[in-house]
């Protein structure tokens, strides 16, 4: 598979070079950055926000990592700490003895010494203390570089520390970073819907135009109702001119007023028409 793989790269580019010569691979980097730009762009933003933010996570196991190194060194550094104070304790104590062995030496009208109910010579006691001269030199010597060691090891959990700190600044940084790159984006797509409803507006032109019709027909069906309502409270004409029994008693004796003589009481005229009547 590899093979074919180098074997169609090469026809490739042989054929390149047939076609345009020497600037045949100033075509081929040319296309390639092109293809590289197009794809680059079709991507969608999304997407490259969420890439962004997968790589700002890529950090936390680094920060773990920082993390687990200092704590070695803290531990390491408390024990190398509690060493050089046991070290720095027994120097002083062996100091101490030599210095008291070397006094005691320097009494020449002694010949012989007692210590721990022990009896030593001039010669044993230089002995002894040649030895532990030596062994203090020894000792100091390693406490020397265990102060060394000390040092470097607080200066390298310095050196972490720092690094820590910048590595978790940079990640809150990024992580502000990557929370406005999604703001803008909503920012940005909403103004892009608002400028796509401005571009074409046929369909909102044709929704108003609809509720304006609507709002018509609602008013038309409105003023019909209020102009009914008008002649429905009202009392029925009928019963208005419909006369009633005194008013149809003045009308006859307005009819008939002047036939009438004005004497005649209104029994005897009732009398009369009821005479008439039969």
């Amino acid at each position: 598979m590899i093979r074919k793989m180098f074997f169609y790269g090469g026809l490739t580019l042989l054929g390149t070079g047939l076609v345009f010569g020497r600037e045949g691979f100033s075509y081929l980097h040319t296309f390639r950055h092109h293809v590289r730009q197009t794809v680059k762009h079709e991507v969608p933003l999304e997407f490259q926000i969420e890439r962004a933010r997968q790589m700002a996570e890529s950090l936390i196991p680094d920060l773990h990592h920082s993390l687990h190194v200092i704590a070695e060194q803290q531990v390491e550094i408390e024990t190398i700490s509690e060493r050089v104070t046991t070290r720095e304790d027994e120097l002083g104590k062996q100091k101490a003895v030599i210095l008291s062995l070397n006094r005691d030496l320097g009494n020449t009208e002694k010949s012989t010494y007692k210590y721990a109910s022990h009896t030593y010579t001039a010669e044993d006691v230089q002995k002894d203390l040649e030895r532990r001269f030596k062994r203090f030199k020894a000792a100091e010597e390693e406490l020397k570089r265990d102060r060394q060691i000390l040092n470097a090891r607080e200066a390298a959990l310095a050196a972490n520390r720092e690094k820590l700190e910048g590595l978790m600044t940079a990640k809150g940084e990024l992580d502000v970073q990557i929370a406005q790159l999604e703001a803008r984006l909503k920012a940005v797509e909403a103004a892009e819907s608002v400028s796509k409803l401005a571009i074409d507006n046929s369909r909102l032109s044709e929704v108003k135009r609809l509720i304006s019709e609507l709002n018509k027909d609602l008013d038309v069906k409105q003023k019909m109702l209020d102009a009914e309502g008008e002649f429905i409270d009202l009392i029925p004409s009928e019963s208005i001119l419909e006369p009633t029994p005194q008013d149809l008693s003045q009308q006859i004796d307005k009819y008939f007023g002047d036939e009438q003589p004005k004497s005649e009481s209104k029994n005897e005229q009732t009398s009369l028409d009821v005479a008439h009547i039969e």
